[in-house]
């Protein structure tokens, strides 16, 4: 009898010690060599999770992980998201992670050639869950258009350019909310001030930033475009810049040409006067600073590319300069 109970003891305590340590590999053993990134969308199974993991790192055991799943219902829970899995994961916080979001965040960076409304919804798309025709759909809505600045028409006020840590499963509105609140950040009561002292709003800053942006890629200059804007606005000139025009047309013109200047549209700086009623693009940070801190130089009123066709441009206070400049240009062309 004695026997018997020392075996049955003996038993139980294998029985415990394999169900404890079950829990602590389970639970306290990782069971990944390596790192992932991947994203889980809403028809991925479990079987998928563990497919996509298998390409990116080593499962030290699959079966335990296929268990932890079937016992945590992963299939039933599994959230849609962007996750990361590495060699301190465990299966349990896996599958827990799957089962309740626990997302890592994103980068979305919000620069660069963001001229159309294409182009920010492709944007969007390659970096978010939301994909592009969403996102076109919903510029069309201009009831949230409006809530942002923007219309459907040119939704750019509504975006502020920017890295912004956000859930890959965000939504279109939750970017924008984004948006608003870096703008706001940004215009500090300084900057409205130095917006103010060139006589301009916030809003307007942006819209002449973004003119800025069309003309130049070259930091240094900046400031002197802005300049030479600033000048022609405080004297009633037209601003006559190329960027709008280009607007004008989807920027699917290779070449601005006499014939373009006369589009009939409040972009088209050639024919209208002051600003355009809102941004021709998503200027960068560096843009909407250079027209607020400008370097107006001796009063320079026009500028053209440099003969030297290294991507800077001359500048010039008179019309006779700028045209002596403007054949210079051209005959280096040719």
């Amino acid at each position: 009898m004695k026997k018997i109970i020392v075996a049955l003891a003996g038993l139980l305590c294998l029985v415990a010690g394999l169900i404890a340590y079950n829990w602590l590999r389970d639970n306290k053993m990782p069971n990944f060599y390596g790192k992932a990134e991947f994203n889980v969308s809403p028809s991925d199974t479990p079987d998928d999770v563990i497919a996509t993991l298998g390409k990116s790192l080593k499962i030290l055991s699959e079966r335990r992980l296929r268990k932890v799943f079937e016992e945590k219902q992963v299939a039933s829970y599994i959230k849609p998201g962007h996750y990361t899995v590495n060699s301190t994961c465990t299966s349990v916080y896996v599958a827990r992670m799957l089962n309740n979001g626990w997302q890592t965040p994103v980068s979305l960076t919000l620069s660069g050639s963001l001229r159309t409304k294409e182009e920010i919804a492709r944007k969007i798309s390659r970096q978010l869950q939301i994909d592009s025709a969403s996102i076109m759909h919903s510029f069309k809505d201009a009831a949230l258009m409006a809530e942002y600045g923007a219309t459907p028409e040119n939704v750019f006020p509504a975006f502020f350019p920017s890295t912004y840590s956000i859930y890959w499963t965000a939504s279109l509105r939750d970017l924008l909310d984004r948006c608003r609140k870096a703008s706001d950040a940004f215009w500090t009561a300084e900057n409205k001030a130095a917006a103010a002292r060139q006589g301009l709003t916030p809003a307007q800053a942006v819209v002449l930033a973004s003119i800025v942006k069309g003309e130049s890629n070259y930091q240094p200059e900046y400031p002197k475009i802005a300049g030479v804007y600033l000048n022609r606005l405080k004297r009633g000139m037209l601003l006559q810049a190329d960027p709008t025009v280009a607007y004008c047309y989807d920027y699917e013109l290779k070449r601005v040409l006499y014939r373009h200047l006369e589009f009939d549209s409040p972009y088209n700086t050639y024919k209208y006067a002051g600003l355009p009623p809102g941004p021709i693009n998503v200027p960068e940070k560096e843009y909407i600073q250079a027209v607020l801190s400008p370097d107006l130089g001796p009063g320079n009123l026009y500028f053209c590319a440099s003969p030297e066709l290294n991507g800077t441009h001359v500048f010039a206070r008179t019309l006779e300069q700028h045209n002596r400049n403007a054949r210079a240009f051209q005959n280096s062309v040719n």
